[in-house]
Order: structure tokens, then C-alpha cells, then sequence
């Protein structure tokens, strides 16, 4: 689908309600790093706007974009978040979590975290304090505005999660504030592998994401596993190169 019909999508879609919420993750099919979410709120105004009218058709998919391309639409969201036009939350599931509630569990609850930010299931009429899109998960505030909002999420229905929400195979290509919480949920796990990548040196996880590319496979051939890898897919990630006997014995080493 063109990038130039994500916004008449969304105008489709916001019919009957006065803002729609996308949500998208990124980083499930990682074998290190936390699973990143991100929600992201607009209303007919928005999307009516100068800016959806002129500079919405360079959004898409953040996995067909190029780093410089995200980065460059991160510093305009952040510039029409800071002028209430749009509002945005990235939330996070830790390795652990990952471990505790399998990577499905975990990015459901990645994207819990990323609508409580902006828009709380159980109050959805009372506003509060406005967030700082930018902020640190820390510190991030919670808005809930007085209106009423439709959820889309990419992919498919999620069963027991708290919001109402309509599901979009392939959501990013087709809704643009999907995209736009794509290229959010993005460039906010980058940011944390590449952090990652000083305190976990070696794996190259600022270049590969935690992803498994050769460059990790060798690493963690050589290094063995960190506290960023995830136990069950890493087992996956060595299994064509080492004997199912030795994983344990990997696994150990941390």
C-alpha cells in the first residue's frame, strides 16, 4: 500500500471517535533486549493538518526506512508533541519478563505500558497531566484526555488485554500513526542496544540490535551469553552451530 494512503486509512478509521490510538512493537523475533511497544495518539485536527498534508507521506513502516530516516522523524514528532498536535509513549518488557511471561506476555504488556502512558483503560474520561513525549520511562506522566479514542494495533487480536482495540495485519504499511509508533517503538530500542552494546561490550548489539545476525552467533560463541540474552532464544540462535548438549553448559557461564 502506498505511504500517501495511510492517512486517508486513518481518517476511515477515526470515524465515530475524535482520536485514534496506533500501537505497534518491535524487537519480539530479538534474541537479546527488551521487547519495545509504542502507542501513538491523533485526532481529525491532526490529520487534517499542514503538516499530516504535507510531510505524512515520508512515514512508513520504520523497517522500510533508513536509521537517518527515523531519526529524522523522531525529531519531528517530537516537535509536534511538544506543541500538543500528537502524544506518544514508548513502553518496555525486560529480558526477565520476557523469560517470566514468554515474548507474547511480554509485548502485550509492552503495550499495555505504552497506552497506560497516554490513555488508561479505567478512566477514560478524567484528564490528567499532559507527558513529555521524550522523557524517561521514569519520569513520564500519564495523560488521559476527555475524549473518546479507537485502539489499532498491528497484527493480530491480542487475547486478555485490557484495551478494546481493532487488529491490522500489517497495520504499519497501512495506518499512519501505526507507522508513527513503529518508527517511535524503533528508535527507542536502538537507543537502549546501543547503550546496551557499552555495558555488554563485544556482542555488537549496536549494530545488529540483538538480532540474530553471524556477527552474534560468533560472539556469543566466543564470549558466551550476557544478562541481555534471552534463554530460550539464544538456545534457538546457537542450534545449527553448537550441540544440544553444550547449551547448558553456555547458559552457565553467565
Amino acid at each position: 500500500m502506498k505511504r500517501r494512503q495511510l492517512r486517508g486509512f486513518d481518517l476511515k478509521q477515526i470515524n465515530g471517535v475524535t482520536s485514534l490510538i496506533g500501537v505497534d512493537e518491535v524487537g519480539r523475533g530479538a534474541f537479546a533486549g527488551p521487547v519495545v511497544a509504542a502507542a501513538v495518539l491523533v485526532t481529525r485536527e491532526f490529520l487534517e493538518s499542514r503538516w499530516a498534508l504535507a510531510k505524512s507521506g515520508r512515514v512508513n513502516d520504520s523497517k522500510l526506512l533508513s536509521p537517518e530516516q527515523r531519526e529524522e522523524l523522531w525529531l519531528e514528532f517530537e516537535q509536534l508533541a511538544a506543541e500538543g498536535q500528537i502524544h506518544a509513549n514508548p513502553g518496555r518488557a525486560s529480558v526477565e519478563e520476557i523469560e517470566q511471561l514468554n515474548i507474547l506476555g511480554a509485548t502485550k504488556l509492552a503495550m499495555r505500558r505504552a497506552l497506560e502512558g497516554i490513555y488508561p483503560p479505567e478512566a477514560f474520561e478524567q484528564k490528567r497531566e499532559e507527558p513529555d513525549l521524550f522523557s524517561s520511562f521514569e519520569e513520564r506522566t500519564t495523560f488521559q484526555p476527555s475524549v473518546s479514542a479507537r485502539v489499532i494495533v498491528d497484527g493480530l487480536a491480542l487475547r486478555g488485554f485490557p484495551y478494546p482495540h481493532t487488529a491490522f495485519v500489517n497495520g504499519d504499511a497501512r495506518s499512519l500513526c501505526i507507522a508513527m509508533a513503529s518508527i517511535v517503538a524503533k528508535v527507542t530500542r536502538d537507543r537502549i542496544m546501543t547503550d546496551l552494546d557499552a555495558k555488554f561490550p563485544g556482542y555488537g548489539f549496536a549494530r545488529h540490535k540483538g538480532y540474530g545476525t553471524e556477527e552474534h552467533r560468533d560472539a556469543v560463541l566466543r564470549l558466551g551469553r550476557c544478562a541481555q540474552h534471552r534463554d530460550v532464544f539464544l538456545r534457538k540462535l546457537l542450534a545449527l552451530r553448537v550441540d544440544p548438549a553444550q547449551m547448558d553448559f553456555l547458559a552457565a557461564q553467565e
